[in-house]
């Protein structure tokens, strides 16, 4: 009611007292929703604050070195792992890529994979 987005625990609840037969009014105050939250609900209008974000919050710590060695050593040999290509990435430039970046390290290797990393073999039965 204070602005606060509405999980889904709060849907459930705001749907199994209406399915019940209580009015919007009751069933939202159960379910400590504002009553035009409720007919958003029963309208299929309400977005949840649970989605993921399509934007960057922060500036990506590997722009300088991507395109110019991580790339290519990725295009040369494909199995390189992620791990292996960040231990070479830490002795070429020491003190600048901690430890702590790994884990995005290893998530930008694995996207750049999907899209433009050799084909995966596919079979059908």
């Amino acid at each position: 009611m204070s602005g606060k987005p509405i999980n889904l625990k709060q849907v459930k609840l705001y749907m199994k007292e209406r399915n019940k037969g209580k009015t919007q009014v009751t069933a939202a105050a159960k379910a400590d929703i504002s009553e035009r939250s409720g007919r958003r609900i029963e309208q299929n209008e309400l977005q949840l604050g649970n989605r993921k974000r399509h934007w960057r919050t922060r500036l990506d710590p590997f722009l300088a070195v991507w395109e110019s060695e991580i790339v290519p050593l990725l295009k040369n040999t494909p199995k390189l792992t992620p791990i292996t290509l960040f231990e070479k990435l830490q002795k070429d430039h020491p003190d600048e890529y901690p430890d702590s970046k790994l884990r995005t390290f290893q998530r930008r290797v694995k996207e750049w994979r999907a899209l433009h990393g050799t084909d995966k073999e596919v079979m059908f039965r």
